[in-house]
């Protein structure tokens, strides 16, 4: 347990790429990548259909929307962009997983959700919310170890921890409240279950990095 507090690296595995901007990848890291990929796909889709409130990055984004005027999905763009930009001074590669992120996770979402429950009883919304943050998270971490290059907000936890050399699980925590925090002083909807993302996603990032990491033959740490 306590290494799920203390995990300060991505695992690098047998079937982990040597460097994320590598131009042939092995199919097995790049099939790794897309299963984690999906796993996040799906743990997000689950979240949107238990209805408990969106993520902490889209209640900025509807912040964001509500005070520009322009459109959530706009904002979803404008902000994936700057946080893009925000890789530079943490000098963070991105790679052939940078750009699957949008696409599969979007290709998952879109259509996952319509085939998965969308329960009515507060009690099985708050389950559902709950697994879908640990399948967001075990995909992740699937998904980071392949070393292929992280999607724009994974990229950030990474670089910022690199800098700060702080515990995974504290830099993402810190990084969602403070996201949520500024998207609901611009007028963003938090609900119980972009709280309980913003508190819980951390440690179950760092939970899907130790659990990759131990189930795979590591090679570096």
């Amino acid at each position: 347990m306590k290494k799920l507090f203390s995990q300060k690296h991505v695992p690098l595995v047998a079937w982990s790429a040597s460097d994320p901007l590598t131009k042939r990848p092995e199919p097995i890291t790049v099939f790794y990548l897309c299963v984690g990929l999906v796993l996040v796909g799906l743990g997000e889709s689950l979240l949107v259909n238990a209805n408990l409130g969106v993520s902490p990055w889209i209640v900025l984004s509807q912040g964001l929307s509500i005070q520009s005027g322009h459109t959530v999905g706009e904002t979803t763009f404008f902000v994936s962009v700057v946080v893009l930009l925000l890789w530079i001074p943490l000098r963070q590669k991105p790679g052939i997983g940078t750009i699957l992120n949008a696409v599969i996770i979007a290709l998952v979402i879109e259509f996952s959700v319509p085939v998965l429950p969308y329960p009515s009883n507060p009690w099985l919304q708050v389950t559902q919310t709950l697994i879908g943050i640990v399948i967001v998270g075990v995909g992740s971490g699937m998904y980071l170890v392949a070393h292929l290059g992280a999607g724009p907000r994974d990229g950030l936890m990474t670089g910022l921890q690199r800098v700060t050399n702080l515990p995974i699980a504290l830099v993402r925590t810190t990084i969602e409240i403070v996201v949520v925090m500024v998207g609901w002083y611009m007028g963003g909807i938090v609900g119980l279950g972009t709280i309980l993302y913003a508190l819980t996603i951390g440690l179950s990032v760092s939970a899907g990095l130790v659990v990759v990491g131990k189930l795979a033959s590591q090679k570096l740490t």
